[in-house]
C-alpha cells in the first residue's frame, strides 16, 4: 500500500539517491527525525554509520547487515540500530519502510 497523500506531502529530504530510485517524505523536530522511504528500484545501500537508528518495513523487503550480521527483514519487522554502529543494506524495487533517527539533522530537508 503506497502512503497516503498526506505523508508524501511532507517536504522530501536530501539523500545521496536520484528520485527514481527513492522518494522520500519526512518530519522533523528538535528531538529526531522520522523519514518515510519508497524505494522505485532495487538499490544497494553501503556500509556506513551515524547516531542510532529505528525502522520498521511496511512494504517489501530489505536485507540488512548490522554490525557484520544479516539478516531478511520483511513487512511488520523491525530493526534498531545502534548509534555508531556500521550498517549497509540491499533493498528490493517496492520497498516501504519507516525510519526514525535520533538525530533530528540526519537529513536536510528539501523545501
Amino acid at each position: 500500500m503506497p502512503f497516503p497523500e498526506f505523508i508524501k506531502a511532507f517536504p522530501g529530504i536530501a539523500v545521496p539517491f536520484p528520485e527514481d530510485v527513492v522518494q522520500t517524505s519526512a518530519v522533523r523536530s528538535d528531538a529526531g527525525m522520522v523519514a518515510f522511504f519508497t524505494f522505485l528500484q532495487d538499490m544497494t545501500l553501503p556500509m556506513h554509520a551515524h547516531g542510532a537508528q529505528w525502522g520498521t518495513v511496511i512494504e517489501g523487503e530489505i536485507e540488512f547487515t548490522i554490525g557484520g550480521k544479516t539478516r531478511l527483514y520483511r513487512p511488520g519487522d523491525s530493526y534498531s540500530i545502534p548509534a555508531g554502529v556500521e550498517h549497509g543494506a540491499v533493498i528490493k524495487a517496492g520497498t516501504r519502510v519507516v525510519d526514525v533517527f535520533a538525530e533530528a539533522d540526519r537529513y536536510t530537508l528539501r523545501p
